[in-house]
């Protein structure tokens, strides 16, 4: 365990992510944040006292898979996770008599750890120091690092709480590793230590139009702010977000980008909503999802009579395509199913797409009906990315999931 930790520290000591992502690493920081300061503990805010403790081991030590996911705030990070977990079956929940305001999510073979736990100060903290969340100086990246690596090795930790009722920083939780361990949170991939021990990295693209139409749908209609303050609120944001967050999406595996429909000439609303999938080619057991036959480019509008579908119908889209200077696949769909139970229409036209048995995408789906974005690409996407962390997993772990029909 020595020797795998001072291996990880190493920046020079190859990885699985490294193989899986050679382009990601030979960019590193240099390239995703070029012209901004890379984070110093010595520019960070003064923290509370440093929360470390004494790696544990268990006899039967698991090498979790570690998977990281990145994403603004408010763009549905919590509801992408339990999309996924759902793919591996179980409930999950928080840590069984811990903190109520916990932030981490355990079922039977994933652990999910929000990253807003290793904030270096809390929310007063940050106002006094004039910086956002999104800003690297207001994160513990040694801890966070350090944390990682001891579950990496399969060690348990114990993990700060940053809790979100009240902005403090509450006293830490007990984590032990699990075979999927997943971050969530705006810097899963800005400190090249935490990245280089990611096995599979998910980016969640939302557009500025979209993330702009659904504030004000929510803080206008439901808490009364007015159209002048949720402006304010967002370009007070758009810096720090610029420079720290959106940089790391080209770093990432798959990208779901939301963006508005193309369906509807001028539309402001952002309720139908244009989402592509884009994969890279080359990722170490991960193989794209394709529509039809793989490598060509493909536009579908699929038949009326087999898929309900009101105005302004529904557009699939397949094709190849670069990304950042990387090979990609981009599947695409622009509109929103009106019986979501017809998706098996849809689902009996894709390929690769890591399930068990005909038509579990769109019975993981009809699970989930009542979460956000199960009408639309959101929705879809998400849930063919769970299946291929499923299928990552296996070949990770060299182990098979049972699931059920």
């Amino acid at each position: 365990i020595r020797n795998y930790l001072a291996a990880a520290r190493s920046p020079h000591t190859p990885t699985m992510a490294t193989t899986m992502n050679a382009f990601a690493s030979l960019t590193s920081s240099r390239s995703a944040f070029a012209g901004r300061a890379p984070f110093s503990s010595k520019g960070a805010l003064k923290a509370v006292a440093p929360l470390r403790s004494a790696l544990k081991v268990s006899a039967e030590a698991v090498t979790p898979l570690m998977i990281g996911l990145a994403a603004d705030s408010g763009c549905g990070k919590s509801t992408f996770m339990r999309r996924i977990t759902a793919c591996f079956g179980g409930d999950p929940k928080p840590p069984k008599g811990g903190n109520p305001d916990s932030n981490t999510l355990l079922s039977d073979l994933t652990t999910v750890v929000c990253l807003d736990d290793y904030h270096s100060s809390d929310r007063k903290g940050r106002q006094k120091e004039g910086v956002t969340a999104l800003n690297p100086k207001a994160q513990n990246f040694d801890l966070m690092y350090e944390q990682c690596a001891a579950i990496k090795a399969g060690g348990s930790i114990q993990k700060p709480i940053y809790n979100h009722v009240s902005g403090l920083l509450d006293p830490p939780e007990e984590i032990n590793a699990a075979p999927i361990y997943v971050i969530e949170g705006l810097h899963p991939f800005y400190d090249e230590r935490v990245r280089a021990l990611l096995d599979f990295k998910i980016y969640l693209d939302i557009s500025d139009d979209v993330k702009f139409a659904w504030k004000i749908q929510r803080d206008m209609a439901e808490r009364g702010h007015s159209l002048e303050s949720i402006k304010a609120s967002i370009e007070a944001r758009k810096p720090d977000f610029d420079a720290y967050i959106d940089p790391q999406k080209q770093l990432a595996d798959v990208i779901i980008q939301v963006l508005p429909t193309q369906l509807i000439p001028d539309d402001n609303e952002g309720k139908v909503l244009r989402v592509r999938l884009i994969q890279k080619e080359g990722v170490k057991n991960f193989d794209p999802t394709y529509l039809f036959d793989e490598g060509s480019t493909i536009s579908w509008i699929p038949c009326g009579r087999k898929l309900s579908c009101s105005y302004p119908g529904i557009k699939f889209f397949y094709g190849p395509d670069t990304y950042y200077g990387q090979e990609v696949s981009v599947l695409e769909m622009d509109g929103q199913f009106d019986k979501l139970e017809e998706l098996i229409y849809v689902e009996s036209h894709l390929s690769n797409t890591s399930t068990k048995f005909y038509g579990e995408i769109t019975q993981q789906m009809l699970k989930l009906a009542t979460f956000p974005g199960s009408n639309n690409g959101t929705g879809l996407f998400q849930t063919i990315v769970g299946l291929k962390v499923r299928e990552v997993y296996e070949k990770f772990a060299k182990k098979e999931v049972s699931v059920s029909a």
